[in-house]
């Protein structure tokens, strides 16, 4: 898989966006995945990792781990 470039910074402005939409990641194979529309395939999209999404991610990984298909 092709390494991506992460900028690590605590701020970002950015102009002349169309929306935003909050996601959460899920597991896709041995990769990870973000669900977006249809309607947005062939846009250009910047992907913002929040601070504070580390807990989420843990049960998350965890509840795989065993089995539990439930909802994320």
């Amino acid at each position: 898989m092709k390494i991506v470039e992460f900028h690590k910074n605590t701020e970002l402005k950015i102009k002349n966006i169309k929306g935003f939409m909050k996601r959460n990641v899920v597991i896709s194979g041995t990769s990870a995945k973000i669900n977006v529309p249809k309607e947005y395939l062939g846009y250009e999209t910047y992907l913002v990792i929040l601070e504070n999404g580390t807990k989420k991610r843990d049960k998350f990984i965890a509840r795989r781990i065993k089995g539990d298909k439930g909802s994320s």
